[in-house]
């Protein structure tokens, strides 16, 4: 499940690709814009900034900005810098241990096939296709 922190990030992003230019926007507007608390898009943007999704630069006309084209950015790339991976179950995870039933397990299958299907559907999915 996305939790409204991934959403809100995407928001964000489609934000900052809309009113693309060459300045900075400062995050009260995006806040106003999207009806999203500055606080909780401090976080966010934070999360964004780590990611080398976008840039924060400070003080007066300062703000934020996309570090690429819309284009180049994935949907997927964007929520997993807000959740991490896209993992339904635990055994998945690349830092998991080894499941002692994996050979067994008559349902990791079914979940495998589920990561798979929902990755490729975010990583599919461009910036730029959300504008």
């Amino acid at each position: 499940m996305i939790s409204t922190k991934g959403r809100y990030a995407l928001r964000v992003m489609i934000d900052l690709a809309e009113h693309d230019g060459k300045k900075c926007i400062p995050l009260k507007e995006i806040a106003e814009r999207q009806e999203i608390s500055k606080k909780y898009l401090e976080i966010i943007v934070k999360d964004l900034v780590k990611s080398k999704l976008i840039v924060g630069i400070g003080g007066k006309g300062g703000g934020y900005r996309l570090c690429r084209k819309p284009e180049e950015y994935t949907a997927g790339e964007i929520i997993e810098s807000a959740e991490g991976p896209f993992i339904t179950v635990a055994c998945l995870a690349e830092s998991a241990n080894e499941c002692p039933r994996a050979s067994c397990c008559k349902t990791l299958p079914l979940w495998a096939e589920f990561d798979k299907i929902t990755h490729n559907y975010f990583f599919s999915k461009k910036l730029s296709d959300l504008l």
